[in-house]
This record gives structure tokens, sequence and C-alpha cells, in this order.
């Protein structure tokens, strides 16, 4: 199994390219991950550290598109409603293909986008219900909570299926260039209810997709935060059992309810039990705050080595 560390990490407290390929490299990562706070001009350090530091993945949108003041996932949005929105993630999302496979990556980690829950009488989103939850003492079993909860997961899956079809279409058009340039795309689980697409809409989509390199994502935090939350498809909950769907993982360690993105072994998220699912994936990525110290970056790398058993005997693969 090949370790890779998010350069989100350390995009913007180091300059050079070369100098973040060679941090990883010290702290004993196998290959990187090129995060969308990527600039461009740091790509040339990283083609310069190719052979010791090669880039198995890069988290769209990367390197950050000229015309934005910063990076983010969600720049554009292929799930967008709008045609012309969609289109133009299209476009964007061609270019990262092509730089992945350009600089060697086999994986583009894309933020589909989100399924708006907005209504005329106020929305429905992840802040209001954290707001609710807030009040009743972080008590998903609270009735306020509850009863909130069932209306925007009504009103998520019935929007949700409205989208998925347009959003089937889409994908279906990035196909052929994904096959020509030998690259897999990889829809990310995200750390709210909006969050496109849930776990029905990854299977759905792993189900239409079969055999061709489109595939799901898992972020571990976000699957916690999910689960926290109450969020989870519990009827599609099932991602243990088909490694198959997925084309690779962030290790992601939250405490509860926020994203934290500590290192692994700093929050609650149960990484043992992912162990044969982590020696399926193509892609295992550690992908710490930037606020996670080295210190504790290292001891999250002892501490995943030590829970999937990675030193002195084979993982364990079925």
């Amino acid at each position: 199994m090949k370790l890779a560390l998010s350069t989100n990490w350390s995009n913007r407290r180091l300059s050079a390219g070369e100098e973040i390929a060679d941090e990883a490299a010290e702290l004993g990562f196998d290959e990187l991950e090129l995060g969308f706070c990527t600039w461009p001009e740091q790509v040339k350090g990283f083609r310069a550290r190719i052979d010791s530091m090669p880039v198995g993945s890069i988290h769209a949108f990367c390197p950050v598109p000229v015309s934005a003041p910063h990076g983010h996932p969600e720049l554009y949005s292929l799930a967008s409603p709008d045609p012309g929105a969609r289109a133009l993630a299209a476009v964007h999302l061609k270019r990262n293909i092509d730089f992945a496979a350009d600089i060697g990556a086999r994986t583009v980690v894309l933020h589909a986008g989100r399924v708006a829950l907005d209504g005329l009488f106020g929305g429905l989103d992840s802040a209001r219900l954290n707001e609710v939850l807030a009040a009743n003492g972080h008590d998903v079993r609270s009735p306020a909570y509850a009863k909130l909860l069932a209306k925007a997961v009504k009103r998520r899956r019935r929007r949700g299926e409205v989208l998925l079809e347009a959003f089937r279409r889409e994908v279906e058009s990035l196909v052929p260039h994904l096959e020509k340039r030998g690259v897999a795309l990889a829809f990310e689980n995200l750390p709210y209810l909006e969050g496109f697409p849930d776990e029905a809409e990854t299977r759905a989509l792993a189900e239409a997709f079969a055999g061709a390199p489109v595939k799901g994502w898992f972020d571990t935090g976000h699957d916690r935060v999910r689960r926290m939350h109450g969020w989870v498809d519990s009827a599609a909950d099932d991602a243990p059992s088909h490694p198959e769907r997925f084309a690779g993982m962030h290790l992601n360690d939250v405490a509860d309810f926020n994203d934290d993105h500590f290192a692994p072994g700093f929050g609650n998220f149960d990484f043992a039990a992912f162990e044969a699912f982590a020696a399926k994936m193509g892609h295992v990525v550690f992908e710490p705050s930037e606020a996670v110290s080295a210190e504790k970056l290292r001891k999250g790398i002892e501490y995943i080595r030590k829970t999937w058993h990675l030193d002195g005997k084979p993982v364990e693969t079925h």
C-alpha cells in the first residue's frame, strides 16, 4: 500500500514544489496528491521531483485557475442545475484531466457540487440543521432536530433524483476523454447534507458507469460527520463492502460533528474497520489541515501503519 500526502497541508506554508515534495519524502510518504490549493508556479517543482515523489492523484480544481483568487474544491459545479454552469465545470475538469495525465496522476478527485435545499419559507441546509442540533444539546434524537431532519432529507432526496440524470449525462460526455487520457474521475463524499452525490447516488453512478473510469472517493472524516448528523443514507450505507466502487480515500480524522481534518488517531473515526477496504484502494491519501503539526502527522502515520498492519506483515485483502 502506497501512502500519499495531500499538498494542501503545506501549499500555503511552502512556496516551492520541490520543498513540498522533499518534506513529504522526509516524512515517509510514497507519493503526492496535488491539492486544490496548488498554484501554477509550484507545478514546475513537482515535475522536478517526479522520479522520487510521483503524483498519484490531483484534487480539482488543480492547479488554481488563473481566473480564481484562491483555490477551492467547488469553484465550479458539475452538478449544478444550470446547464451553463455544468458546461463551464466540464471545461475546467477536462483541463484537470489533461493536467493529471501529463504529470502522471491516475485520478482526479472532484467535489461534484450541492443540491440546493432553500425554499419559500426558509432553507433546510446543513447550517440550519446544525443550528437546531446545537440548540438541542447535539442530540440527533431530539424531537426538534429529528422533525427538521426528516423534512430536509425528504427534500434532499427528491431534488437529488431530479439532478442525478442531468449529472449522469454530463459525466457520460467526459468518459471518452478520461479513457483517452488514462485517468479516472472520482466523486468525493461531502460533509454536508446537500453534498452531491450522497451514498445512494454514489451507488447509482457506480452501477451506471460500471467498467468506466468513473468512481467514488471515500473521505473518512466526511463520512463520520455525515454519520454523526444522521445524514447517511442508511439504505445505501455499504461502502466498506464495495471497495470496487471507489478509486481511493482521504484519511481525515474528526472529533465528531466538525470537518476537522486531524491526523489519523486524533479523532473518533474507526480506521481499524476500514483496513481491508483501504488495502483495495488505488490511493490512500492523508489530508490533514494545515494546522496539524509535523509531529502529529508523524504520529498519524505511525497510527495507520500499526492499525492496518503495514509493518511486518501484509494487509488482509478479503
